[in-house]
């Protein structure tokens, strides 16, 4: 599994352990790669920071037939981003970029995209920022704490988000024009002919989807993304972006997620009865109004789809009803939350509440 992330990274340390509590030492916005690997009951971790030697660079050129200039300087995430993208269409797998919540340490992060993984056959990409409630302080005092450091965030995720555009766009095109060569090698003399053939290809071949789950305050993260002039985030990047459980102000919000470019949806999914969030919103600072993810009024984004889960069986209070016992049993929830992350639409399944703007799960075994 690889991590990107923009906590500080301390290679003196082993395992999950080299990931810190504060931004990267040279700032906020500087990412790093990382690579984790499972061996036994330990951890090894490996920052990807070394830049491609020249001979290396030829092959993924070669290999990949990518379009890039082998004299410029490459770093070892174009590599990663190859054979991710490989292993994505070998396996016919789409690929889940997640942004977690409030209060997770790397130990909390790793496991829930293990979980993701297993239960939706998705290849999951974490971006972890340093969420770790503050360190040693607890209470309204460290959600205030992740909440700076979820603004801080916002700059190395919009790099991030930047990054995936262009090796996606790379990658893709690098695809499309291999189609391109066989059709024109079937009908060399036939334009339109070759035309058809390629769509044909196209339609048969793998077609690898890309989608963003943002958990509780990973939507602050996002959502401060979008409030720069140079955001990267508004850009056609993904199939889905599924908003779950955002620990962000219902007020307005129609005012950042309006922004949202999807090549499908935008879902935002709402559990009234969510625990972590109505304690969210009784915290102090003026900014703590009711919480887009447990409120189902003033649903006015309109390239949003509200999704109201509330009162489906095992959701409860549970506020990761995407995964663990709210997804073990309840087949439709689970199998909504596979559309959703693999890039499909799921609304046509779901009732439509029209006075609240919303589509309705039912109950089910």
């Amino acid at each position: 599994m690889y991590l990107i992330t923009n906590r500080e990274i301390n290679t003196k340390k082993k395992g999950l352990d080299i990931f810190g509590k504060k931004p990267n030492t040279k700032g906020a916005q500087e990412i790093t790669l990382v690579e984790v690997q499972k061996r036994g009951k330990s951890w090894v971790s490996k920052p990807v920071t070394d830049n491609l030697s020249p001979q290396e660079i030829k092959e993924l050129k070669k290999k990949y037939k990518i379009d890039i200039d082998v004299n410029d300087e490459w770093h070892g995430s174009l590599k990663v981003a190859c054979e991710i993208f490989e292993m994505a269409m070998e396996k016919e797998k789409s690929i889940l970029f997640f942004v977690h919540g409030y209060n997770n340490d790397v130990k909390d992060v790793v496991k829930a995209a293990q979980d993701i993984e297993q239960l939706y056959d998705v290849i999951v990409i974490p971006f972890t920022w340093p969420a770790n409630g503050g360190g040693a302080i607890s209470g309204a005092t460290s959600y205030s704490s992740d909440k700076a450091d979820g603004r801080q965030s916002a700059s190395a995720f919009n790099r991030v988000v930047g990054k995936i555009q262009y090796y996606h766009s790379l990658l893709t095109k690098a695809r499309r024009d291999n189609i391109w060569q066989r059709a024109e090698k079937k009908y060399p003399d036939n334009s339109a002919a070759a035309k058809e053939y390629y769509t044909e290809l196209q339609e048969k071949s793998c077609q690898t989807k890309l989608s963003l789950l943002c958990h509780s305050m990973g939507n602050y993260v996002l959502k401060h993304t979008l409030m720069t002039t140079d955001s990267l985030t508004r850009g056609l990047v993904f199939d889905n972006v599924c908003l779950v459980a955002a620990d962000t102000n219902n007020k307005n919000h129609k005012d950042w997620v309006s922004k949202l470019d999807v090549r499908n949806r935008c879902y935002v999914v709402i559990n009234e009865s969510d625990s972590a969030l109505a304690a969210s919103r009784i915290k102090p600072g003026d900014e703590q109004l009711a919480r887009l993810g447990h409120y189902t009024r003033k649903l006015n984004s309109s390239n949003a789809y509200y999704i109201d889960v509330t009162g489906a069986d095992n959701v409860d209070r549970e506020h990761t009803y995407f995964k663990g016992d709210s997804v073990k049993d309840n087949t439709v929830l689970r199998g909504l939350f596979e559309g959703m992350f693999t890039g499909k639409s799921v609304e046509d399944t779901l009732e439509y509440q029209v006075d609240k703007n919303t589509y309705v799960i039912g109950n089910a075994g």
